[in-house]
């Protein structure tokens, strides 16, 4: 007799240990549906259904029904109730915990929380300081480093904390990069640049020569100072018209009073380390000398070169019939090396620049010889006035010979200037009192030329990464504090674009140069990066920028199963570009910041 009201459960039975015929062991897995009932006061079983032909999982899931538990189709399983870009902010921040960068800002607390959320935004979503307060409620850097909420008055009173400790910050990075330990060669790059501002009332804003062509803009002048390999060390802002030796001084005292650094070998460009700022560079406050404990390197002017190639000066074209350099010497720099250089491809660059822009000039002055000759266009003064707006265009005035009367405008080429000026193509001459023992020709040429690296730099604050400019603040502090924010983001962006090189297009070795003088050459392995565009396991290469949203795509999301009111984080599955780059910086993906 069936009972009824019984429990139906399953029950899955297992045989082992057969051997058929052939000598082969056998497992045997059954399942049945079995109901218990009582009859008599003894429990008894009786087998509904043999569940064994179904496949496992339906088996499965026909017991978690009996036994009580709620099932729901897969897609109603759970509910994610929000989803945040992750991945971006946690590798930039591992690099920075890595860099120590969180202790080099300061002792720990709401304003070093504020100032290193600035720049690890910097680095990741450059934009105005509103906007980024708005952007850390829409990424994990804002939930996990508790500055999502925060008001305008924080974000100005964490940047002012940042510049009042600008001068420890900058001595910690000097102790690590500029320090003899390691920087043997005792070497610091330096150069100037410039960024407009939009108002009119920071003391700092002045009208100066634009680096960035904003004509008629108020701007600031800021020097960068990085170690041999183009790491930002230092910034300083200027007024938006100091000039570059003025700017020169200033990092000077610096790296001796603030840095402690006695003994250095500074590398500027020709219009920064003039006469003028050598004669200084080693006297005491008073104007006395003190021992040569700064050496430069820097270049000769044109009118200095033209000196030197004249009569029988001591640089000849003869010196470079079998090479690209000559070390000479003359008597107007006592004490010093002169290295020459002649760069036949710049000299071609430049001869066919120069004759462009003096095609392109004739070609602009033809209708204004034509209006004169028809008479539409009279009178010296008009005349003049025309063309001063037409041969300053291309900055080619000092070629032509312009004769303008009331009537007429005769306008010829200076041919004796064109040939002075062509003379000079492809030649320069660095300046250094560096021994030779220290420091040989060839190496000279190389720190010089080493100064691209700052210009690398200037153009990853302005423009590439940081989006520096324009800048919108109108008090000096926060006018530093903005350039410092953008200067230590760039630190940050100069150990990630190392350590993500294989997965950029940026070469990972650059080949060593034989010939110091020549024009750099890409790597083979950047060749073959632009070329085929992925890896040999077919993983796209991106550039810098690309990588960052790329990791943004690793998202963190809170994730309630159906039934409960518990929600748990959850990382989506990284993609393996995403491991490959947390594991170039050293880094496990962290489900929070900290």
């Amino acid at each position: 007799m069936t009972g009824n009201g019984g429990k139906v459960h399953v029950v899955r039975v297992t045989k082992t240990g057969y051997v058929d015929k052939q000598g082969r062991r056998k497992d045997y897995s059954s399942a049945y549906l079995r109901r218990t009932y009582r009859d008599g006061g003894k429990v008894k079983n009786e087998t509904v259904a043999n569940l064994s032909a179904l496949p496992g999982h339906v088996i499965d899931l026909i017991d978690a029904g009996l036994k009580g538990q709620q099932l729901v189709p897969a897609a109603s399983a759970v509910t994610i109730t929000g989803s945040l870009p992750h991945g971006h902010a946690a590798a930039v921040h591992a690099m920075a915990a890595k860099l120590g960068l969180p202790a080099l800002l300061g002792p720990a607390g709401r304003h070093r929380d504020l100032a290193l959320a600035l720049i690890i935004s910097r680095v990741l979503a450059p934009a105005s300081k509103l906007s980024t307060l708005t952007w850390w409620a829409d990424t994990t850097l804002g939930a996990d480093l508790c500055v999502a909420g925060t008001s305008t008055d924080d974000i100005y009173a964490a940047m002012d904390w940042l510049e009042h400790r600008q001068d420890a910050i900058e001595a910690g990075l000097a102790a690590r990069h500029l320090a003899p330990e390691p920087n043997p060669a005792r070497m610091a790059l330096f150069d100037l640049s410039s960024s407009w501002l939009e108002g009119r009332c920071c003391p700092l804003a002045a009208r100066g020569y634009s680096r960035d062509g904003k004509k008629g803009k108020l701007q600031i002048e800021y020097g960068l100072l990085t170690d041999p390999e183009g790491r930002p060390v230092a910034v300083r802002v200027f007024p938006g018209n100091t000039g570059d030796p003025g700017a020169f001084t200033a990092i000077v005292d610096v790296i001796r009073k603030k840095f402690g650094l006695e003994q250095m070998v500074m590398v500027g460009d020709r219009g920064m380390i003039t006469s003028a700022r050598i004669d200084a560079l080693n006297q005491q406050q008073d104007g006395t000398p003190q021992p040569d404990t700064y050496g430069w390197i820097t270049a000769l002017r044109a009118p200095a070169i033209r000196k030197l190639m004249a009569d029988d000066g001591p640089l000849q074209l003869s010196l470079f019939d079998e090479q690209d350099l000559a070390e000479i010497t003359s008597p107007d720099f006592p004490g010093e090396r002169l290295i020459a250089c002649r760069n036949p491809v710049l000299a071609a660059d430049r001869a066919r620049t120069r004759e462009d822009l003096l095609a392109a000039t004739e070609k602009l002055l033809a209708p204004l010889l034509a209006r004169v000759q028809a008479g539409r266009l009279q009178g010296a003064g008009e005349i003049g006035v025309e063309v001063g707006k037409v041969i300053s265009r291309y900055k080619t005035g000092k070629h032509f010979a312009v004769t303008i009367t009331d009537t007429s405008l005769t306008i010829e080429r200076r041919q004796d200037r064109i040939d002075a000026e062509a003379a000079l193509d492809g030649f320069y001459v660095l300046r250094t009192p560096v021994p030779a023992g220290e420091l040989d020709a060839a190496g000279v040429v190389t720190a010089y030329k080493n100064l691209k690296y700052v210009e690398r730099d200037f153009r990853h604050i302005k423009s590439d990464d940081l989006d520096l400019r324009p800048v919108f603040h109108r008090l000096e502090e926060r006018v530093k504090a903005h350039v410092l924010i953008c200067m230590l983001a760039c630190y940050l962006t100069w150990h990630l674009r190392r350590a993500w090189a294989p997965l950029t297009f940026t070469g990972q070795n650059p080949p060593e140069q034989d010939n110091p003088v020549g024009p750099a050459r890409r790597s083979a392995a950047a060749q073959a990066k632009a070329s085929c565009q992925h890896d040999p396991a077919g993983q796209p290469y991106r550039s810098f920028r690309g990588l960052i949203e790329h990791l943004a795509t690793l998202t963190r999301n809170q994730v309630r199963y159906t039934g409960t009111q518990v929600t748990i984080e959850m990382l989506t599955e990284p993609t393996s570009t995403q491991r490959h780059a947390f594991q170039l910086i050293g880094a496990p993906i962290p489900l929070t910041l900290k």
